[in-house]
């Protein structure tokens, strides 16, 4: 979907060939992303519209042309940029045709129009796929490395599938659902999640334009145009923006509600990623909020059969402009709130700090936490990606810190390096041993530093909250839990006591 007045086109323009293969004009596109004002929405009109008559052939030139295309779709300088960028990111399907698509198989840039994904997707996933792409979605039949053990399960559900299961070497079972009419949705309609997973069944999802990266939107009435520089970490203040006035927050409907949910799956099935909400969404109280500067956040729990035994669960996704931009997934317990936060790699020269602040005032505002935490994989225990992107660095100045001491000694000495010297730069070395504990934004993340919900779980205090969370976990919205959680003070310590080593 797009704005009022936004053109999509379904075919490509009639294209010409450039001849430099590194592409000095994309140099130039790209140059246009972190600048704004009259004259460069000028200069983005014009390197489009010189763009979207070149033939390009590379396919690293046409990811990057995608994804600088996507960028500027997403933080548009005018409403003319905007078009543009949607009739290019519109015209891939056919700038792809007779082009390798395995080279867009990487789940940083999959999902373009004119691709496919393959993968062992959930049950769920796969359901909400093939309910609302039918014909779009196959059993990938090359990449099936063991079609033989669909013989015992099709064999109870059709008595000619036992005939030749039980007799017959080697049974092609590629034709058998052909020659019987069985497709996926048959399968999947006739067998139990447990079972669907220990087949691994690789399903092939030809994306179709309209879901793909390229053209998946929210609606979206108004989108936000920049007229001055992005926001940058510097000029970010959780604090301040913990007392900004609060964010507005409405139930969406049924039908709304379903309609978003979809796009989610879509936008997360396109990336090779699956979250636990996003498989098991509690439809019925699912909530948008308008965070600001073209941001729509669609936030929900998990349905209730699927929700945690202790901690509450919620998850989340971000829209620029209509745009998926990124997801968040949070655990809560009591005060403290675990947050995982993932911008999609095409936008993360964006407005990140800001979108991450605004987040998190979102939740102390919906869920009542005061205390957020960071896990280690998401600093780079165990995560090069983290690593080499210094995401420690990125919690630490937004006013994150350790709990353990010894961390803590450590994060502040090799800080006043760098604020010594600018051109410092923290060893890989370095960043895996402040990578091992958690950080924390909050006055209580001392007693939560060494805390773990199994250990927690296993001890009186822990058994106790699993029978008083039953009854609240099974009704309503899990809010109502969290908010009960709050105001029990001598559960709180005790649990609290019960999970700390």
């Amino acid at each position: 979907m797009v704005g009022p007045g936004f053109l999509h086109v379904s075919r490509a323009p009639a294209l010409c060939r450039l001849e430099n293969p590194r592409m000095k004009i994309l140099d130039e596109l790209a140059a246009c992303k972190g600048q704004f004002g009259h004259d460069t929405a000028h200069r983005s009109v014009d390197l489009l519209s010189r763009l979207s008559t070149v033939a390009m052939r590379d396919p690293d030139d046409l990811v990057r042309f995608h994804e600088i295309a996507l960028f500027l779709r997403a933080y548009p300088q005018s409403a003319r940029v905007a078009r543009l960028a949607d009739s290019i990111l519109g015209s891939f399907s056919e700038r792809l045709r007779g082009i390798d698509v395995e080279a867009f198989d990487d789940p940083e840039i999959s999902g373009i129009a004119g691709t496919a994904v393959s993968t062992n997707f959930s049950r769920e996933f796969a359901q909400s796929l093939v309910l609302r792409h039918p014909g779009d979605v196959q059993i990938d039949w090359d990449d099936f490395a063991r079609p033989d053990r669909l013989g015992v399960v099709l064999g109870r559900l059709v008595a000619s599938a036992y005939e030749e299961y039980a007799v017959e070497p080697h049974v092609d079972w590629h034709a058998w659902l052909d020659a019987n009419g069985c497709d996926v949705r048959w399968l999947l309609e006739r067998i139990d999640a447990s079972t669907w997973e220990s087949l691994e069944i690789p399903l092939r999802w030809k994306i179709d334009p309209h879901s793909s990266r390229s053209s998946l939107r929210l609606p979206r009435q108004k989108l936000f145009f920049h007229s001055g520089p992005l926001l940058k970490r510097a000029g970010v203040s959780i604090q301040a923006e913990l007392a900004a006035p609060p964010i507005k927050l409405q139930r969406v409907g049924r039908p709304r509600a379903k309609a978003a949910l979809g796009v989610i799956v879509d936008a997360s099935a396109a990336r090779y990623r699956e979250l636990h909400g996003f498989e098991h969404p509690d439809e019925r109280n699912v909530y948008h909020a308008d965070l600001g500067r073209g941001v729509d956040f669609i936030f929900f729990g998990a349905a209730a059969a699927k929700r945690l035994p202790l901690r509450a669960y919620h998850c989340g996704m971000f829209f620029k402009n209509g745009v998926p931009i990124g997801y968040v997934e949070t655990l809560s317990l009591f005060e403290r709130c675990e947050v995982g936060f993932n911008l999609y790699y095409t936008f993360r020269e964006g407005e990140t700090a800001w979108l991450y602040v605004r987040v998190l005032k979102f939740l102390r505002e919906q869920l009542g936490v005061t205390c957020f935490s960071i896990d280690p994989y998401q600093l780079g225990h165990e995560n090069e990606e983290a690593i080499q992107s210094g995401a420690f660095w990125f919690y630490y100045k937004l006013g994150f810190r350790p709990a353990a001491p010894d961390i803590a000694e450590l994060a502040s000495r090799e800080a006043a390096k760098i604020a010594a010297h600018p051109t410092h730069r923290t060893s890989a070395r370095l960043l895996r041993r402040l990578a091992e504990g958690p950080l924390f934004y909050g006055a209580t993340g001392a007693d939560w530093a060494s805390f773990s919900i199994v250990r927690a779980s296993a001890r009186r205090a822990g058994k106790e909250l699993l029978k008083s969370a039953a009854r609240f976990k099974r009704a309503g919205e899990e809010t109502s839990y969290l908010r009960w959680l709050q105001r029990q003070p001598n559960l709180r310590r005790r649990l609290a006591a019960a999970g700390s080593g």
